[in-house]
């Protein structure tokens, strides 16, 4: 079985590995049910007891699937799942659904708008339930609040997310309705603002503290560590370029985008040194938040079975601590970051 690490004071307890639901809900290319069914069954398989998704993926398809999934192979609801608020799925009959919409590739007639407040939380709760099939949603986040997302919209979603929606994400989890509430989010730095505003029990931190990047140790993390949350990190592979590397000819995606020349030449050195010392990449960046103690675990997306052997392999490929070593001599590492 795979590793257990404690999620902040919650008393939940994590698998290390962790399955993120987008993939499934047809980002960028369309997935069959078979193929989503598989992946969920093999991480399943590879000991995997923690699953993400959110309405946003695949607008409730991702949902489905898992829920339909889980519903054999969990019945007794002992999995850990996790799933997101702060965006209703809308009636959208006129859509083209054979578009591609925000990314991905769905078949269900329904549109993301964008809903932070008391209310809206609320409903997206409820309409998870559905979708899931569970009678409860153990880890519940604010999906993509932030200036990121948001830009000029910022402050005003932000002011109705902490007046309202956050309101609601505390009266679910002081009802027991759910165990642990807190944000999932490409920045770290509006997980650092929810600090300052208000009771959270983790962060869903995506693409922020990875191989590539830490500056989240900087001032966030050890705001973490003071107040004892913990981090799921998403996105570990960066999009891609830490998974593929960039000896071919690309594209090499970071970001969601192609990356840019200074990522591509970071990403370069890296591998000089994995070449080196003959570590896969990929599993350098699996491996590497998992040294951090304020992180509980780390969700890859998974999109086929050999996804996620893969996954598991990456997290238990043995990596020398001369390895590492290297890595901060040649600066490619913060120097406060922890390593395994």
């Amino acid at each position: 079985m795979l590793l257990s690490r404690p999620l902040g004071k919650t008393g939940l307890m994590l698998t290390a590995l962790g399955f993120g639901g987008a993939g499934i809900g047809n980002l960028y290319r369309a997935v069959s049910d078979d193929a989503a069914r598989a992946s969920i069954d093999a991480a399943h398989a590879a000991g995997v007891r923690l699953f993400d998704t959110a309405p946003y993926y695949g607008f409730g398809l991702s949902e489905q699937r898992l829920g339909a999934a889980l519903k054999r192979l969990d019945p007794d609801e002992r999995i850990i799942l996790s799933t997101k608020v702060g965006r209703l799925l809308d009636p959208a009959p006129d859509d083209d659904v054979t578009e591609l919409r925000e990314g991905y590739v769905t078949p269900n007639p329904v549109r993301p708008v964008f809903d932070y407040s008391y209310d809206g939380v609320m409903r997206s709760w409820r309409e998870s339930l559905q979708r899931l099939q569970r009678s409860r949603i153990d880890i519940l986040l604010a999906h993509d609040i932030g200036r990121l997302t948001h830009k000029e919209r910022h402050a005003d979603r932000w002011r109705q997310f902490i007046t309202g929606g956050y309101r609601a994400m505390r009266a679910l989890r002081d009802s027991g309705a759910v165990r642990a509430i807190g944000l999932g989010v490409n920045e770290w730095e509006v997980c650092e603002l929810a600090l300052n505003e208000g009771d959270f029990d983790c962060f869903l931190l995506a693409g922020r503290y990875t191989l590539l990047e830490q500056t989240a140790l900087e001032s966030f993390l050890p705001r973490c560590a003071e107040r004892g949350v913990s981090l799921i990190i998403g996105g570990p592979y960066n999009s891609g370029i830490l998974a593929t590397g960039v000896k071919g000819e690309g594209p090499f995606h970071y970001n969601y985008e192609p990356a840019p020349p200074d990522i591509v030449a970071r990403v370069r050195r890296i591998e000089t040194v994995c070449d080196r010392f003959a570590v896969p990449l990929s599993a350098a960046a699996m491996q590497f938040p998992l040294a951090h103690p304020q992180v509980a675990a780390v969700i890859p997306g998974m999109v086929n079975e050999a996804e996620a052997a893969a996954a598991r392999a990456n997290l238990e490929y043995a990596i020398p601590a001369e390895f590492w070593d290297a890595l901060r001599r040649d600066g490619l590492l913060h120097p406060s970051a922890p390593t395994p």
